[in-house]
């Protein structure tokens, strides 16, 4: 029996109608249609409920069970009508109710932009700011040396260009600075003749420095979003959803980068001066051309990609397409991208350049490569940041070894807290969110100074524990200097004296939250397929589903059963494979940062005559002379349990 050309519907009914049949069956025959395949073999298993774990994995080679996302759900007849089921049940099992699949299938800005006004002194903020543009007065954007960062300050500096004011930027350096506003800074600016300062992505817990700004007879305006102490620094304006005195509304943003909060600050502006008859005369600006910015920001800031955050980088990725923007078009090619960029392009590609410049280079740089007008200075900054962001692979790698060396002594704590004399403080974020992928639990990463032991760290963590809380309690309890961050990241500094007790602070306190995070951490599957159904046309209808990342995950797959044809290790230490099924169809796979792993190991020298399940995210190979798919391996199965018990 063959699948090809067949109606999904008919194929679907024929399936079911073979209540007893072997789930293998349904693999085999579906292997020849592309994107109904993997559906139906899915379907088939949730429809019978003839398993309890897909493909009856109970154990992987990582330890894990498989378990299909959404339990068993199922999509009905008005649902068909809407498009792909594929796509439909992805959008399901990612919470969105079935009578939102429609406005979730294609996000976009109206049907997901609230009313800036909802949020609490953003009115405050664009009256204050409208002033300040009719009265052409001197403003400077004073930004964090990150991409989010950067993309606030860029997106205001091309805003306010557009109404005629050249405003002024203020990016600290990560080394000499740290984080956050300086009040000397600020005082510095307001003696250069600043008369308002908006502080993005910064400023909600910088109480001195705002005190010294508001002392200095300067207004500051905070665009933030992170976590928030009850008692609020003196401001003109504090624009941020994580506000502890927000409207619900407001509130279910908390989730927005500080480029999306300054993106809707950006809306309630044109709209106040609109209201003064400031566009009487002259064009409105294109405020959708900066939504390039904002999809940027928002995913290398880890922001979680649901309700207007997908409406941001769904939008965001069009205008980016373009290269409109001379600094995003040089970033786009000195990241070799030639396709249209995708949302992970951003994540993996375009932010950490620009990272790179705050990390180990010129904090500046970021900022100046996307709102220059000179498109030989935009070539020399990418070119500039794609040679830092090698040297920084470098000096992360070296920290990294010597942060993992130390997590044996760790093993029984809920937060991997580790610390080292002399580490570049530029690279802990990154090394903190590798430990985290490695032990599953959050991590901390502290480069502590030798000349008087001042340690700065920088946190990761992972789903269901807040981090940003948890460090704004220890620094409340006076376990800190300063701390703050959002639920996923938070940031620190600390006498190294007090490493010991914060460490046992931090047990304490999140021990339970992180065992029961852990404890449903079993690896969630989409679909299910046989190696023929691994192609670039399943590639692109899982696409449709996008744009992915934290809290709305790629699609996951479970592909075999297959045997191993080849196995090495390639790079450093990445995992490649060559799979074949038993339909005759074969695969490649890669596992990135996979070769001390038990999976690995057990894949390069223990599968001779064995069956695996493999799973993971498809991707697109498109080194070759025609694309390919193929299977970003993130953890395997025996699939004969005679194997697996031994």
């Amino acid at each position: 029996m063959s699948s090809v050309g067949l109606d999904p519907s008919a194929f679907m009914r024929a399936c079911l109608a073979k209540q007893g049949a072997d789930c293998q069956w349904l693999s085999i025959v579906a292997g020849a249609h592309l994107s109904v395949s993997s559906y139906l073999s899915y379907r088939y298993d949730m429809a019978t409920k003839s398993l309890s774990h897909v493909l009856g994995v109970t154990q992987s080679l990582a330890g894990r069970a498989w378990q299909w996302r959404g339990g068993t759900m199922d999509i009905d007849r008005e649902t068909r009508a809407l498009g792909s089921e594929i796509v439909a049940q992805l959008l399901m099992t990612r919470g969105v109710a079935r009578e939102d699949i429609e406005r979730n299938a294609s996000p976009t800005m109206r049907a997901f932009l609230p009313d800036p006004s909802e949020f609490r002194d953003m009115d405050r903020a664009a009256e204050r700011l409208a002033s300040a543009v009719l009265g052409k007065e001197r403003i400077t954007i004073y930004g964090d040396y990150d991409v989010d960062g950067a993309t606030s300050a860029a997106l205001l500096i091309d805003l306010l260009r557009s109404l005629g004011v050249e405003a002024e930027y203020y990016i600290p350096d990560r080394l000499l600075e740290g984080y956050g506003p300086s009040g000397e800074a600020l005082v510095k600016l307001a003696e250069n003749g600043s008369s308002l300062i908006v502080a993005v992505d910064c400023g909600a817990m910088a109480h001195e420095a705002l005190t010294m700004a508001r002392d200095a007879g300067v207004d500051v305006i905070v665009v933030d979003h992170h976590k928030c102490a009850a008692e609020l620094p003196p401001t003109a304006a504090l624009v941020n959803p994580n506000r502890l005195d927000e409207s619900d509304l407001a509130a279910s943003h908390g989730h927005l980068a500080a480029v999306g909060v300054a993106f809707l600050l950006a809306i309630a502006l044109v709209r106040t001066l609109r209201s003064r008859g400031f566009f009487n005369d002259r064009d409105e600006p294109d405020l959708m051309g900066l939504l390039d910015l904002v999809a940027l920001g928002t995913v290398a800031d880890v922001a979680a990609l649901h309700g207007l955050n997908r409406a941001f980088v769904a939008q965001g990725l069009k205008i980016l397409a373009r290269r409109e923007r001379i600094g995003m078009a040089a970033l786009l090619d000195a990241s070799r991208l030639k396709r249209a960029p995708i949302a992970s392009d951003l994540g993996f590609a375009l932010g950490p350049r620009i990272n790179a410049g705050g990390r180990i280079g010129e904090s500046t740089l970021g900022v100046r490569l996307l709102t220059t007008r000179d498109p030989d200075e935009a070539c020399a900054i990418a070119e500039q940041l794609s040679a830092l962001n090698e040297e920084r692979r470098v000096i992360e790698g070296e920290v990294q070894d010597a942060a993992e060396a130390l997590i044996a002594g760790q093993h029984n704590m809920a937060v991997q807290v580790l610390s080292g004399t002399g580490w570049h403080p530029g690279v802990i974020g990154i090394v903190a969110g590798r430990i985290k992928e490695k032990t599953g639990k959050p991590a901390i990463v502290i480069a502590i100074e030798e000349a008087d032991g001042t340690g700065k760290g920088s946190g990761r963590s992972i789903g269901g524990v807040d981090l940003g809380a948890a460090i704004i309690a220890a620094r409340e309890e006076g376990l800190l200097e300063a701390g703050g961050g959002h639920a996923m990241a938070a940031g620190l500094t600390i006498r190294s004296d007090k490493l010991p007790a914060f460490t046992e602070f931090l047990d304490a306190r999140l021990s339970r939250t992180v065992e029961k995070a852990r404890a449903a951490s079993a690896m969630q599957l989409d679909l299910s397929l046989a190696p023929g159904g691994l192609t670039p046309d399943l590639v692109d209808v899982l696409e449709t589903a996008g744009p992915f990342g934290v809290g709305w995950p790629a699609p996951r797959v479970a592909v075999g059963p297959v045997r191993i044809v080849k196995a090495d290790i390639v790079g450093k230490d990445h995992l490649r494979l060559i799979a074949s099924g038993d339909d005759g169809r074969s695969f490649k796979a890669i596992a990135f940062r996979a070769a001390e792993t038990e999976m690995a190991q057990t894949l390069i020298h223990r599968s001779a005559g064995r069956r695996f399940y493999l799973a993971g995210r498809v991707k697109i190979d498109d080194w070759g002379e025609r694309p390919a798919a193929e299977l970003h391996l993130e953890d395997a199965a025996f699939a004969d349990r005679s194997d697996a018990a031994e």
